[in-house]
């Protein structure tokens, strides 16, 4: 499903970056993603959504060379991946309800499907009736939840996930980290950017460790 040989980025002035980074994982494998900060954790999971194109190797994804897709290719390539960031960006002038919709409405989802998608994703992440509040009313935890919905929404056959437990206390981590581990469970290939690897003991995970953007572990 996902692939790297050989993989490097470098960044202008030669900082940061991932360096000869090679890996594989299954479809429907949940994958930690572990290290420092400034390990290189980011910029791997941007190499698999096309954010980030590599200097040198091969990023494969469901069997496309991502660096040399066409630009005009991307959009479709990202429709099969859900990406929840560091940073939520949830809408703060839109309710929960037109954020979650806000993907399906850009690839032009039919309205009366797209709602019920809206309605499940909202139910799955335990935002169920939650659709008309506005993203401020909602607490760390919940904005969370509601960023979750939005990348889900499309059914996305790979769920990438930078940090999403960074800034919540334990509780709601521990309730970020079920979530994941449920969408693992359903079939989804996931990969999870944390500090926290601990969250996904009971999942038995593959583990892949980055320091100083080199891959140091893949097991």
């Amino acid at each position: 499903m996902i692939a790297f040989d050989q993989v490097s980025l470098r960044y202008p002035g030669g900082t940061g970056g991932v360096h000869d980074v090679s890996f594989e994982l299954a479809r429907g494998e949940l994958a930690v993603l572990s290290g420092h900060s400034g390990a290189g954790k980011s910029s791997l999971l941007k190499l698999i959504a096309a954010i980030e194109r590599p200097t040198a190797g091969r990023v494969s994804v469901g069997g496309q060379d991502v660096g040399k897709l066409p630009r005009q290719a991307v959009p479709y390539l990202r429709r099969n991946i859900g990406l929840v960031l560091q940073e939520i960006r949830l809408l703060l002038d839109r309710n929960v309800f037109d954020n979650v919709m806000l993907p399906l409405q850009i690839t032009g989802h039919p309205p009366a499907d797209a709602s019920k998608r809206v309605h499940v994703a909202l139910e799955r992440v335990g935002l169920a009736g939650r659709g008309r509040e506005m993203p401020l009313s909602l607490s760390g935890g919940e904005q969370q939840r509601a960023a979750i919905a939005r990348a889900v929404v499309n059914r996305p056959s790979i769920l990438l996930a930078d940090e999403p437990t960074a800034h919540l206390d334990a509780a709601y981590a521990s309730d970020i980290a079920a979530l994941f581990r449920s969408f693992h469970a359903a079939g989804v290939t996931v990969v999870v950017a944390t500090h926290d690897s601990s969250l996904f003991d009971d999942a038995a995970p593959r583990r892949l460790v980055m320091d100083h953007g080199q891959l140091r572990e893949a097991g």
